[in-house]
């Protein structure tokens, strides 16, 4: 699910919400002329301890043409057999991002499987030819940051559910917790300061998706405006960004 709309001073209008049921139409998606900052969820890189510990490439781009040549099944067995030789309670490495974002460690090949969201999005990013700033050089007209919609969610709701793709578990306390989340997001209330403007229409909509993508496209288009905001180089990114693991923009 994709969010668009456009930002002014410290509102947000959201103007449209775009279901790409594909990877060849996120490829299409990224490949549009016109200017834009996107937010994306998905880990845009890996921990530096499991780069070094395995002997991949140091440097990003080698690093992800490399990590996009092999197979889910080769990912997932080089990444059990690290955690199986860790202790409990430290199987995983962890980008310092992840850490502070509250996110899942983006080797994660399970529940959520990250590993592969990495997989399959960001050599896209790189063939597409985007700007990712502190990472790659690339069109500096499309700008590509990484996103966690979970951050500004758990800012107002805590540890409250708000989504749940299983039916089952689609209950009133979920409904309540996503208008809860909605209206601070309407007054501006999340450490961006910024605003969303919806339609009656729009609001309704973001309600009725239980699954919660509706919902986490327009938390990542509030991070995008406020990247934006921020503007180049950075764009809001801090001076201190691991060059090989990346940064999840304002955690």
């Amino acid at each position: 699910m994709i969010a668009s709309g456009s930002s002014s001073k410290e509102r947000v209008l959201l103007a449209g919400l775009e279901r790409v049921e594909s990877l060849d139409g996120f490829e299409q998606w990224l490949l549009q002329s016109s200017a834009w900052t996107g937010v994306f969820d998905f880990p845009f890189g890996l921990p530096r301890e499991l780069v070094v510990s395995l002997d991949w490439p140091l440097d990003w781009p080698e690093l992800i043409r490399y990590y996009g040549g092999l197979s889910r099944a080769e990912i997932r067995n080089t990444f059990a057999a690290f955690c199986n030789a860790r202790p409990a309670g430290k199987k995983f490495a962890h980008r310092a991002a992840d850490r502070l974002a509250g996110s899942s460690p983006s080797m994660k090949w399970v529940n959520p499987p990250v590993a592969y969201m990495l997989h399959a999005g960001v050599p896209r990013l790189v063939a597409a030819g985007v700007h990712i700033p502190c990472l790659h050089l690339g069109d500096s007209r499309r700008i590509a940051l990484e996103g966690y919609p979970g951050l500004l969610a758990r800012e107002v709701l805590g540890h409250r559910s708000y989504k749940s793709d299983d039916k089952a578990k689609q209950t009133p306390e979920r409904l309540i917790a996503r208008k809860d989340l909605i209206t601070a997001m309407e007054h501006g209330n999340t450490r961006l300061g910024v605003r969303l403007k919806v339609s009656h229409a729009q609001r309704d909509a973001l309600i009725d998706d239980a699954s919660g993508d509706s919902l986490d496209a327009v938390l990542c288009l509030l991070q995008a405006a406020w990247a934006a905001q921020q503007g180049p180089p950075r764009y809001g990114l801090p001076s201190h960004v691991d060059p090989l693991e990346g940064w999840i923009v304002s955690a």
